[in-house]
């Protein structure tokens, strides 16, 4: 009797263990191709074949979920899960030649499954000719870090955010001075997954008043064998009593005013100074010595007496 939905031919399965099995990677938003090709290349009529991909579901007792299924007699391929309709499709022509290949399109998050091929024949009494096992890993890339801070309370702290990547990432906080991993103590890392199934992360970095303070907040993403680093985080800090931020305008000027107004009021006394001794010397010159040429006279009349 010919199974007349893929809830009948599934009873049949149990126990069917993966003859082979491949690993996929694809970015979120793809397509990707997921083979199932049958080794020795023959030629097969459609009307002879039964074909399931199908996924195991999670928190189900391990029960299959059909993603789509080519039946015996059937013009084209059905789906049977929602979360697949209009993005799984089987093409027929390609099973023709034993090319039984899932065509996924749009991947999403939830799509890291590990997917069943099972290929039957009716003439041979639903005989397994092919099952072949892929598993499909996704992947998102992460915004790059951005670092804001830091506080200037009794510690300093900062801030690190990245958003919308896949899957879970390792956070790390560095000191860029020598590149070296600060202990993970000091850091609190949120990762949650947002609306779209991608996760985002929140890491707050504590640390003691140092005077130079150079870190970075690094996201590390494995799948994708990516580190995204933040920008440079250089901070001066001073001592707590003395902190020295970066300056407001105007206010250096502010800071330096009085010595400024010291030396303005020096540099006039002193010209105030040269300028009355110059006035006093140019009043009170001695008149110049006119000697025997005014004493001349009277000698010369003193001589005809």
């Amino acid at each position: 009797m010919r199974p007349r939905s893929p809830g009948l031919l599934l009873l049949l399965l149990w126990g069917l263990q993966a003859e082979s099995q491949e690993e996929v990677r694809a970015m979120v938003g793809s397509d990707v191709r997921l083979r199932c090709i049958y080794p020795e290349g023959n030629s097969f009529d459609l009307n002879d074949l039964y074909v399931y991909w199908q996924i195991s579901m999670a928190g189900k007792g391990n029960a299959d979920s059909v993603v789509t299924y080519h039946l015996s007699g059937n013009s084209s391929a059905s789906h049977g899960d929602n979360h697949y309709k209009d993005r799984a499709r089987l093409s027929l022509d390609s099973m023709k030649r034993g090319d039984f290949s899932l065509h996924l399109r749009n991947v999403t998050p939830q799509d890291e499954q590990k997917f069943n091929c099972l290929v039957f024949r009716k003439s041979l009494e639903l005989e397994k000719i092919l099952e072949v096992a892929v598993t499909l890993h996704v992947a998102a890339n992460y915004s790059m870090p951005v670092v804001s801070g830091p506080s200037q309370d009794e510690e300093l702290t900062f801030t690190c955010t990245s958003t919308n990547g896949y899957p879970r990432p390792n956070v790390y906080w560095i000191n860029k001075t020598d590149n070296s991993v600060l202990d993970g103590a000091l850091q609190n890392s949120t990762v949650s997954l947002n609306a779209r199934g991608l996760y985002d992360v929140v890491s707050v970095l504590r640390i003691g008043r140092t005077p130079h303070v150079n870190v970075g907040c690094c996201i590390e993403n494995v799948l994708l064998h990516q580190n995204l680093t933040s920008g440079q985080t250089e901070t001066f800090t001073g001592t707590k009593d003395s902190i020295t931020e970066d300056p407001v305008d105007g206010s250096s000027s502010g800071e330096h005013q009085p010595i400024l107004s010291v030396l303005v009021v020096l540099a006039v006394i002193v010209s105030l100074a040269v300028a009355t001794g110059w006035l006093c010397r140019s009043r009170c010159q001695p008149r110049s010595y006119t000697g025997a040429q005014v004493e001349r006279p009277d000698l010369a009349l003193a001589g005809h007496v």
